[in-house]
């Protein structure tokens, strides 16, 4: 009998040994998340993640980089890809020039695959003492494309540009400047 009870009190030893370092002393590795999440919350009506205070850093290269952020976000799925509707939004890409190209926008849809992105409403691009205002921008990675569109301004120290359209080639630095239609002149004034 008196080894029964010996027997228990170990095993009850061992037990409480058990919890307490599971509780107290057992650290799990957590993985690194590059995404920023001050506060989330879900939406019961979707299966999207509503998020405060997003950013994504992208490297896309050895020499360059694209970090984008925004205040509000939505993230939603098309079959196995995460689209990400943001509200507020701010966008840097800095190529081996280090001269930051920023982007900031009332909204902007955001491809986390391919990180392509579509900014909409007063959008506007800076770019050295560069200004372009316009009301839709697409960034296209795979094509290194930057379309603008939609009541193009562009204020920069020679004068002011208004157009249909500026295309900018991100690899050659190529910019194409057009109207939609042929018969229109895109509007030159020099200071």
């Amino acid at each position: 009998m008196k080894k029964i009870i010996q027997l228990t009190l170990f095993f009850i030893l061992i037990i409480i040994s058990i919890i307490f370092y599971k509780i107290y002393l057992n650290e799990d590795v957590k993985p690194v998340v590059e995404i920023e999440i001050q506060e989330g919350q879900n939406n019961p009506d979707t299966d999207n993640n509503l998020i405060k205070n997003l950013r994504y850093e992208v490297k896309l290269d050895q020499d360059s980089e694209y970090i984008i952020t925004s205040d509000f976000s939505e993230m939603t799925y098309k079959g196995e890809v995460e689209i990400v509707k943001m509200q507020n939004v701010e966008a840097i890409f800095i190529d081996q020039t280090n001269i930051p190209l920023i982007v900031t926008s009332k909204q902007a849809i955001y491809n986390n695959s391919n990180y392509n992105t579509e900014f909409i409403e007063n959008v506007r691009i800076e770019y050295l003492n560069n200004v372009i205002l316009s009301q839709h921008m697409d960034i296209d990675f795979k094509n290194n494309l930057v379309t603008i569109s939609e009541n193009v301004t562009y204020n920069g120290i020679q004068g002011n540009i208004l157009a249909d359209n500026i295309n900018i080639n991100l690899i050659t630095k190529k910019i194409q400047i057009y109207m939609n239609d042929t018969n229109d002149n895109v509007k030159i004034t020099t200071k």
